[in-house]
Parts: structure tokens; sequence; C-alpha cells
């Protein structure tokens, strides 16, 4: 079906990115590791290795970090946030709000909306959505949006090769102070089951190969292809191209299926280097990416999140990037800052030994 006008989503006033931060614990489980364990190291890991949370970090901890680092990339005051929202599939309470939390955390004002936000791995995208929508009505002047998640994946899985920890806050706000600027965003849903987990489960299910057609595929490229439609824009416009990263070879796929070159989707491309951090991943990718990009940079960011459906952005890049201050941590800062773990001590961590 063509897509019609209407479906873009555009805000009312322009708004984008007026700070950006990433968070990414050190401890790196290698992809070899887990295939000695249950493979006798027999065929090629999907990733190389994924980053992995400490007995002391979960989503919260994650999220007060990366929000930390964006309100000092946006040199503004927390008390001035009007929203805080956070989105994951590892949210460390079944009831309570990880939001409540990280905006007390950060120095926010209580006189805020908060809320958690749930849409597997495209939960971060959704808030990030919702801000643009807040925002680019007049009723709020910043909201800080976030996408974090820990490792989620039963042992000996093929998940437990991808699933990640980490992720990415970004503070929403008005156009004249934002480094990149939202041009049009754009949603595809559908009722597809391809990865879930019932209540009370501690890992996630999954559709194997149903995972890759009908599910990441299909709304990946469905969402990207509609929203260039309606921009009236092709691959050869964009800059860079960022999509979610569940393995390596899915982005890369659907890339290429899309008409982007590797060059294009290569500075957003982690998941070899930390694995699939769930709600954070191709936000963690838009950070590295704005580490990077030049005045002018046109961006598109691509989510997906099972059950399932994509977010698609269309970004670019202002000379405010120019004025970005130092200070904080990078994302490239994040991947080279690593300590390598077994597998004994990964189970420790995470919690793979249950009575």
């Amino acid at each position: 079906m063509k897509p019609e006008p209407a479906w873009l989503m555009q805000a009312d006033r322009a708004v984008g990115i007026v700070g950006y931060g990433a968070y990414l614990p050190r401890y790196r489980l290698p992809g070899a590791e887990i295939a000695r364990i249950w493979t006798a190291g027999a065929g090629a890991a999907p990733v190389k290795e994924k980053a992995v949370a400490g007995l002391d970090e979960d989503v919260v901890t994650m999220s007060i970090e990366a929000a930390r680092n964006a309100i000092a990339c946006a040199s503004i005051d927390p008390q001035r946030l009007r929203a805080v929202w956070v989105g994951s599939e590892s949210h460390p309470y079944a009831v309570k709000p990880s939001s409540t939390i990280v905006a007390e955390s950060i120095g926010a004002s209580p006189n805020i909306q908060a809320a958690d936000w749930e849409f597997a791995c495209k939960a971060g995208t959704e808030a990030v959505q919702a801000g643009l929508g807040l925002v680019g009505s007049g009723m709020a002047q910043y909201i800080l949006s976030i996408g974090m998640d820990t490792a989620q994946g039963r042992p000996g899985d093929a998940l437990e090769y991808t699933a990640g920890s980490g992720g990415a806050a970004f503070i929403i706000g008005p156009a004249e102070e934002s480094y990149a600027v939202y041009q049009g965003s754009y949603s595809y849903v559908t009722d597809t089951p391809d990865f879930w987990r019932r209540a009370g489960e501690a890992y996630p299910s999954h559709g194997d190969r149903f995972t890759g057609e009908p599910a990441y595929f299909a709304h990946t490229i469905a969402a990207a292809s509609a929203l260039m439609q309606m921009m009236g824009t092709a691959p050869e416009d964009y800059d860079y191209a960022v999509f979610h990263q569940p393995n390596v070879k899915f982005p890369a796929r659907a890339g290429k299926l899309l008409g982007f070159r590797p060059a294009q989707i290569q500075a957003g491309l982690l998941a070899g280097a930390i694995g699939n951090v769930y709600s954070g991943s191709c936000m963690l990718g838009l950070t590295a990416i704005l580490d990077i990009a030049k005045p002018g940079a046109r961006i598109l960011m691509v989510s997906y999140g099972s059950g399932a459906g994509s977010d698609a952005f269309d970004l670019r890049v202002t000379e405010r990037i120019r004025l970005k201050p130092s200070g904080f941590p990078s994302t490239a800062d994040y991947i080279s800052r690593r300590s390598e773990i077994d597998y004994a001590t990964y189970a420790r961590y995470r919690g793979k030994l249950k009575e």
C-alpha cells in the first residue's frame, strides 16, 4: 500500500536533540567463550563479544549514567526537564517505575511526567517519538527519553550470544538549540509474534528463523521505505543510516536491500563489538554517529521491536554540533573501556545460576 502523506509524523514546531549520552558496562563476554561452553567451540559466533552488566548494574543505574552524559552534553539544568521516560524490556521492578528513580537521581524536579515504556527492542524510540510530540506541541521545553536494557538469554540459547547490556539517552528540545533536528518520523506495526516473554518467565522465547523475513526485515524495510517516500528522499540523500542491531548481519542486509552502501551504515554498526543492547540498539548507534557527524549530515534511523514494529526517523545535523561541549565519555570511549570475563563470571553477574 502506497504511504499517504498524513501518515508522516511532524511536530507543529521544529524539534531536535539538544543533548545525548551513551552508557555501556565495561565487562565483555567473547562470543567464542559462549561457543566453548555450549558447542565445544564449533561454529562462528554472530558477534565478536557482548557488553555485560556488572553485579551493581541494572537498567536504572545505567540509565542514570547515560542521562547524566546527556545533561552534560545539553548544558541544561535537569530541573528544566518536563518528562523523564525510560524504555526497556528489562526494568528491574515488575511494579515500580524505573523513571522516577532516574528522575530523582539526576536532580530533576518532581513536577514532571515520568513513565516506563515497553515495546520489546523499540521501547526507547517510542519514548523519543512521544517526546517529539510533547516538545513539538509546545507542552514542554525539554524531555528526556532513554532506551536501556540488560542481557536476557536462556543459557545455551542463540540469544545468549548477542543479548548485551547498555543504551542511550536523548534530551529532546527546540530546534534552535539542537545538534540534530528531526525532519519527520513514521511507525509501522503488525501482530507478528517473533519474540516474547510471558509474565513470570525468566527468559524470552523466539521463533528462530521466523524472526528474520516476516519480522525484522518486513518491518524495518517497510518503515524505512515509507518514510523515504513521504520525505521524497532516496538512500543516496543520507550520509548515515542506522538500524536495530540484533546481530551484525541483519542491519547490514537491511541496508543493502534498501540500497544503502556499507560506508553509510558502518559508523553506527556497533553490534559486532558490544552485542545487541535491545532497547538502546539503534539509539546507541545514533550516538556514535553524532559523535563524528558534521553540520548538514543527514541521518536515517530505524528501530525494530518484536511483536512487532519499527519507528523510522529522518534527522539533519545542525551547525550547533560544532559547539558541543567536551568532558563526557563518547560512545567510542565506552566501547574501548573493556574488561574481558569468562562464562563463569558472566553466569554469576547475570544470575544465571538459579535454584
